[in-house]
């Protein structure tokens, strides 16, 4: 693990974040993901978050990153359900507002959500799907210690061809060690 990686913690995601969602629409932190969201968007957006951190039934969970020791919400990380090549995983996605990145919060971030989805015990997989063009997403996914499994197309927006990485990591390697691939 990094020692040098800001400290963050991990609250859900609350009615009273529709502000940092706002935030996080802003043009240059939606460049590699077909650009900011209408207003409607933002706001169904923000309802599925705040409904998908009340489930707690395995379907995962989004919290705000708070950069410490600043007490300063500094952006959003999560981890739902999916299927992905007819299995089913857990996807992850980050943000991290302009004045935090640099400083490490978002592979802590990252590192943090992957021990609370390796906990839910539900999935073998974690996968992360950052912009082949994303430099410091697909090292926040390398710095996390995910597999690169190559290149894909994937429907970002839905309608929208996006070229991205496949990172996956295992949250259950004992598993294959045991044989029960």
């Amino acid at each position: 693990m990094d020692t040098h990686a800001a400290p963050v913690r991990l609250e859900p995601w609350s009615e009273g974040d529709f502000d940092l969602l706002r935030a996080m629409n802003a043009p240059a932190l939606m460049v590699h993901l077909g650009g900011p969201e209408s207003d409607e968007a933002l706001a169904k957006r923000h309802r599925r978050y705040v409904d998908l951190s009340a489930a707690r039934t395995g379907a995962g969970r989004m919290f705000r990153i708070v950069s410490l020791p600043e007490e300063i919400p500094a952006g959003s990380v999560g981890f739902w359900r999916q299927t992905w090549d007819g299995e089913p995983v857990y996807e992850t996605g980050w943000t991290v507002l302009p004045g935090f990145q640099g400083r490490g919060l978002a592979t802590a971030a990252t590192r943090a959500v992957a021990e609370l989805a390796r906990a839910e015990h539900m999935y073998r997989f974690l996968h992360a799907f950052p912009s082949a063009d994303n430099g410091p997403s697909n090292a926040v996914c390398r710095k996390a210690g995910f597999e690169l499994l190559g290149e894909r197309v994937v429907d970002y927006p839905p309608g929208h061809p996006l070229r991205c990485n496949d990172w996956r990591l295992d949250l259950d390697p004992d598993r294959a060690q045991d044989g029960l691939l």
